[in-house]
C-alpha cells in the first residue's frame, strides 16, 4: 500500500543531477516542517493528525453518521472550498460519482453553499421535497458569505419542517469556542464538532470537516486514517531519493524551473474527477503566491483527449503532466466477441476494460513525451479508503515541501480576501462604503 512516484518518462527532459542538486533545499524544507521552524509554522496540525486525531470526536464522528443515516434520506453538507472538496471527493472516489443515484443504505449526499448560484439552489430544495434532511454545516467563523446564505436557506427549511426537533437534524463543524457558527451552535443545542486550529481548510479533509460527510456515506474512516497514518510514517523520511512525495515535489519545482507554468493531473477514470479539484485547491492555494507557482489544471482522459489532447500534443509547451496510474479498477468488465462484429472491434475482444484503459494511458503517455510533453506518473494500487487516505497525505506533504522550495507560505491564502472586499462593498456591506463608491466609479469608466 503506497502511492509511488515512476520518473521513467521525464528522461530526455531532465537529468539525475537536477533532483539530486535539489537534495539540501528538500532537506530543509523537511526541517522546516517537522521542527515547526518555517513559514505558517502554526498550521502544521495536519502532519500529525493520523495519528494525534481526538479519538473521542472521532467516535462521536461515528456515532453521528450512524445517526444520520437512520433519521435522513438527503444530507446536505454546506461548505465551500476545502469546508466540502474533500468530502465529496473522497465520497465520489471510494463511492461513486453516481453515489446519489445507487441503491444503497446511506443517505444521498448534496453540496451547497459553494456558490451563491439561486437556481442551483433551488434545485437542491426540490430534491429535498417529501423527504427526511439532515444538514452539516462547515465554516470555521460561520459567517463567510457563501455557506452562510445556504444555512440560512436551510435552517429556515429545516425548522418549518421539523419544529423544535430541527435542531436533531443540524450539524456544525465549526471553531471549537469561538465564532457566529459556534455561537449559534451553543444556543440552538446543535451538535458541534471541530475545526482545529493548526489546520487550514484545504489540509482539513482527515479531521471532522470531511470525516463526517465520508462516514455518513458509508465509508470506513478507520481505514481512511490508517492509511494517512502508514503515509506519515513512510513520508517523515528526509532522504529525498528514498522519500516519493519529496521527489514529486522536487520534480514539480525542477519543470517550473525549465519554464512549465502548468502541472495537469491526468486520471483515466471519472470517479478521480472531485479528487483533482480537491487537488487544484491544494496546490493553488498553497503555492500561488509573490507571483510564484504552477498553476494546476486537470483532465480525465479518455474524455478529454477528444477536447484538449490536440493542444497538449502540439500547443505550447507550457505544461507538463503527472498521470494518476490506479494499478487495479474497483470493478471491471468483460468485452465479449460479436458474431457480426458490426463496429470493428472484435480485436478489442476476450479481455477486461481495464485493460484497454491502460493501453490507452500507456499509447498517451508515449505519445505526449514524443511530442515534447514531459510526463510523470503516480503509481496508486488501488481505490479503497486505506489506499485514499495515503494518496491524502501524501499530496498534503508533496505541496507543503513544493511551497516551502518556492520560498512561499504554503499555509495561507491572502489573496482570497481581495475578491470578498469588493463583493462586501458592491453589496452594500456596512464598513465598506468608500470602496464601494471607489469600486463603482471603475464600473462606470
Amino acid at each position: 500500500m503506497a502511492i509511488t512516484f515512476n520518473s521513467a518518462y521525464l528522461d530526455g527532459f531532465m537529468a539525475d543531477h537536477e533532483i539530486a542538486a535539489l537534495a539540501p533545499a528538500v532537506q530543509a524544507a523537511h526541517n522546516a516542517l517537522h521542527q515547526k521552524t518555517g513559514l505558517g509554522n502554526d498550521f502544521l496540525g495536519w502532519i500529525d493528525l493520523p495519528e494525534n486525531y481526538d479519538k473521542e470526536e472521532f467516535a462521536r464522528i461515528k456515532a453521528a453518521a450512524a445517526k444520520i443515516q437512520k433519521q435522513a434520506d438527503v444530507l446536505i453538507v454546506i461548505g465551500i472550498g476545502g469546508s466540502y472538496l474533500g468530502a465529496r471527493a473522497v465520497i465520489e472516489l471510494l463511492k461513486s460519482q453516481l453515489y446519489n443515484n445507487l441503491k444503497k443504505d446511506t443517505p444521498d449526499i448534496y453540496f451547497a453553499g459553494n456558490n451563491v448560484s439561486p437556481s442551483y439552489l433551488q434545485e437542491i430544495l426540490s430534491i429535498c421535497e417529501g423527504r427526511d434532511i439532515a444538514v452539516n454545516v462547515i465554516s470555521k467563523s460561520g459567517t463567510t458569505t457563501e455557506p452562510a446564505l445556504a444555512f440560512r436557506v436551510f435552517k429556515k427549511l429545516l425548522e418549518d419542517k421539523y419544529g423544535e426537533a430541527a435542531k436533531e437534524r443540524i450539524y456544525c463543524t465549526t471553531d471549537k469556542a469561538k465564532g457566529t457558527l459556534k455561537e449559534l451552535a451553543d444556543r440552538m443545542g446543535y451538535q458541534t464538532f471541530v475545526v482545529p486550529d493548526d489546520v487550514g481548510g484545504r489540509y482539513s479533509v482527515l479531521t471532522a470537516v470531511g470525516l463526517l460527510p465520508i462516514a455518513a456515506a458509508g465509508c470506513d474512516i478507520d481505514a481512511l486514517m490508517a492509511g494517512a497514518a502508514k503515509a506519515r510514517k513512510a513520508l517523515a523520511e528526509p532522504d529525498l531519493m528514498k522519500n516519493d512525495a519529496y521527489r514529486y515535489a522536487a520534480t514539480r519545482f525542477a519543470l517550473n524551473q525549465k519554464g512549465k507554468a502548468m502541472e495537469l493531473l491526468v486520471s483515466f477514470d471519472p470517479c478521480f474527477v472531485m479528487m483533482a479539484e480537491w487537488y487544484k485547491q491544494l496546490f493553488g492555494e498553497s503555492e500561488g503566491k509573490d507571483d510564484k507557482g504552477l498553476f494546476p489544471n486537470a483532465v480525465t482522459f479518455s474524455t478529454d483527449l477528444h477536447s484538449l489532447g490536440q493542444f497538449i500534443q502540439d500547443g505550447s509547451k507550457i505544461l507538463f503532466e503527472t498521470f494518476v496510474d490506479i494499478k487495479k479498477p474497483k470493478q471491471d468488465l468483460f468485452i465479449e466477441s460479436d458474431a457480426q462484429n458490426f463496429d470493428g472491434l472484435n480485436f478489442l475482444s476476450n479481455q477486461n476494460m481495464s485493460i484497454v484503459n491502460k493501453t490507452v494511458m500507456d499509447a498517451t503517455i508515449l505519445a505526449h513525451t514524443e511530442g515534447g510533453v514531459p510526463c510523470a506518473v503516480l503509481e496508486m494500487p488501488e481505490i479503497n479508503e486505506q489506499e485514499v487516505g495515503y494518496m491524502i497525505y501524501f499530496f498534503e506533504k508533496a505541496c507543503a515541501v513544493s511551497g516551502y522550495l518556492l520560498g512561499v507560505n504554503p499555509f495561507d491564502q491572502p489573496g482570497v480576501e481581495s475578491y470578498k472586499k469588493n463583493m462586501f462593498a458592491l453589496l452594500g456591506k456596512p464598513g465598506y462604503e468608500e470602496r464601494q463608491a471607489a469600486l463603482k466609479a471603475k464600473l462606470a469608466e
